[in-house]
């Protein structure tokens, strides 16, 4: 059987994933099969966790790669970008960031969905050819997850099941029960300095 030819060489798609949901999923598996490899772009990759980033890059790539089968696995990129408040430095940081990991001559686009305000980074690649998703059946947004999970709960619905064993782990941790005392208190401050 033949393998069908794909649209694209690379396909980049940028996201803190903080926790990675079903959504994230479906847009890989969109990226994958039009792209014969997948970036993705795992954003403010500091050391430091908060209430808004609560996991470490590390943690996070261990989610969404424990989330596909071996042989998708090997198709997907992981990258890691601290946050730069300011928007040319952070786009050619990106930028240098892909062309370090794709061939030159490749076909690289960008996927993603424009679901708030926060999505305008789509439109500060224009070399990359936008592939933007519409109507994702599991549209979902991060942010009520992770106050549902501060508040005890996993969302067994919107979490692939790797994802819910991780987050089970993660509430055995040291740092569990300090990112609740900060949602708690609505603290948006740094829980801690050190490496992780």
């Amino acid at each position: 059987m033949l393998q069908q030819e794909k649209m694209f060489d690379y396909l980049v798609f940028i996201g803190r994933f903080q926790p990675f949901h079903l959504a994230h999923q479906e847009v890989i598996e969109i990226a994958l099969s039009m792209s014969e490899k997948v970036i993705l772009v795992l954003g403010s990759a500091q050391n430091e966790r908060t209430i808004k980033n609560p996991f470490s890059v590390v943690e996070r790539e261990h989610m969404i790669l424990g989330s596909f089968s071996e042989h998708q696995r090997q198709r997907l990129i992981c990258v890691s970008m601290i946050d730069l408040y300011h928007n040319e430095k952070w786009t050619n940081a990106v930028k240098s960031a892909v062309n370090a990991v794709t061939h030159t001559g490749k076909k690289v686009g960008l996927i993603g969905h424009f679901k708030d305000e926060s999505s305008y980074y789509l439109n500060l690649f224009p070399e990359w050819q936008l592939i933007e998703l519409d109507n994702l059946k599991n549209a979902l947004s991060a942010t009520p997850l992770r106050e549902k999970y501060y508040r005890g709960e996993i969302d067994q619905q919107h979490f692939p099941p790797h994802v819910q064993h991780f987050l089970q782990y993660f509430q055995q941790s040291q740092w569990y029960p300090k990112l609740q005392q900060h949602y708690q208190r609505q603290d948006m401050s740094i829980i801690n300095q050190s490496n992780i």
